[in-house]
């Protein structure tokens, strides 16, 4: 079970100051995850942690910074970075963001070892090309393998659109190997959220994953998926360490996808199919290097931005588009009971009186349920009780 992040500030100070207990031959894995909003980002995230630490809505941008999350395995230590929604400066503007949150991607991309691009395939006006954002950052790190993460799978009636969605978003090569798509290929729209898919050998040997949808027998591959394995491009199959060319602005005006994937995964982060598949190929991909964190720590935020943030995100989600945006949150109590439960009251100000009933709702209903989940998830995240108290006023 992962541990729960430690309800005081001190405590939680305390751990992550704490020397990493190193074990004997310690393994390491940064992992930037990067998408456009509402990607799914932060589900995949604390599903992989096991744990909800990283707020989620339906709303675009409900991450306003980066925060890294920690998964200890034996001796292995997956550090995730879950970075804002790659988003631009008109967008930013609109939704009230601060600088942050076009500088923090790319910064989670300096320190990466590897990048999982996230892509909502049931959203039929952006799954076929990832946003110029996205491009633009693999493009600008090309010498950190990348990964294609497709999540929202279950909720795709026609699983044989993952063919021409995987061959758009990969420029048809994954692992420097060409795929080629047959076009007679069809497949039954009742089958199951697993991928229809199973790639060409799409990496070496060492990190084939057990039951990975991209670690097939080749013959199977070609019998089953549709899609044949050709030719290695400019001799970049195998994993080998040449990389990819240097693309300029010219080059990815016509670009949809990225050549340069080295595996392709298909889940649904949400219901948790296939992330533990996720899970194992990244414990595998770790690399010879010390610790970062002691074990004992899941992320490194603050007790008190965990809580802001899960009491924003229910803002977001029960609130009519623009207005949680301009939502201020002040913590007033933060203490510890008698019986070992935490207490919390917070202020949420608002600019207008009329955006303080609709936060409070017809006899109190939807400041109620806004407290009674946050308040839900609060317990699973520090692994105690939580009396939170949400009090609403105009500022």
């Amino acid at each position: 079970h992962p541990p729960p992040v430690a309800a005081d500030k001190e405590e939680q100070k305390r751990l992550l100051e704490n020397r990493p207990d190193q074990p004997r031959n310690p393994k390491v894995l940064r992992i930037a995850i990067i998408g456009a909003p509402n990607a799914g980002k932060s589900t995949l995230s604390n599903q992989l942690l096991g744990r909800k630490v990283f707020p989620v809505s339906r709303k675009v941008h409900t991450t306003r910074c980066k925060a890294q999350g920690v998964i200890t395995h034996e001796d292995t230590q997956l550090i995730i970075l879950d970075t804002p929604g790659l988003t631009n400066p008109l967008k930013a503007k609109r939704h009230n963001l601060n600088e942050a949150m076009l500088t923090d991607p790319w910064d989670s991309m300096k320190h990466a070892d590897l990048v999982l691009v996230l892509v909502d395939v049931s959203d039929h006006w952006t799954r076929n090309s990832l946003s110029k954002e996205v491009l633009k950052c693999l493009s600008q790190f090309p010498h950190i393998p990348s990964v294609l993460v497709l999540n929202k799978v279950d909720i795709l009636k026609k699983k044989f659109l993952l063919l021409e969605i995987v061959a758009d978003l990969t420029e048809g090569i994954v692992n420097g190997k060409k795929l080629e798509v047959k076009s007679a290929f069809k497949q039954d729209s009742s089958s199951s959220a697993k991928s229809p898919l199973q790639f060409p050998e799409a990496s070496p040997p060492e990190s084939k994953v057990p039951g990975s949808p991209c670690a097939q027998e080749k013959s199977q591959a070609q019998e089953g998926s549709g899609l044949d394995r050709s030719s290695d491009i400019g001799g970049a199959g195998k994993g080998e360490a040449r990389g990819p060319k240097h693309y300029g602005p010219e080059d990815l005006k016509d670009m949809k996808g990225w050549p340069h994937f080295q595996e392709i995964f298909m889940l649904a982060a949400l219901r948790g199919e296939e992330v533990d598949t996720l899970k194992r190929y990244l414990l595998m991909q770790a690399k010879p290097g010390p610790w970062e964190f002691h074990s004992d720590v899941l992320t490194n935020q603050s007790p008190q931005e965990i809580c802001d943030n899960i009491i924003r995100e229910k803002v977001l989600e029960y609130l009519p588009l623009e207005v949680p945006y301009g939502v201020t949150q002040v913590t007033e109590i933060w203490e510890e009971g008698e019986c070992g439960e935490l207490l919390i009251v917070q202020s949420l100000l608002v600019p207008r009186e009329s955006h303080k009933r609709m936060l409070i709702g017809r006899g109190g209903k939807v400041i109620s349920r806004i407290a009674r989940e946050a308040g839900q998830d609060l317990m699973n995240a520090f692994l105690c009780d939580v009396h939170l108290k949400l009090k609403v006023e105009v500022k």
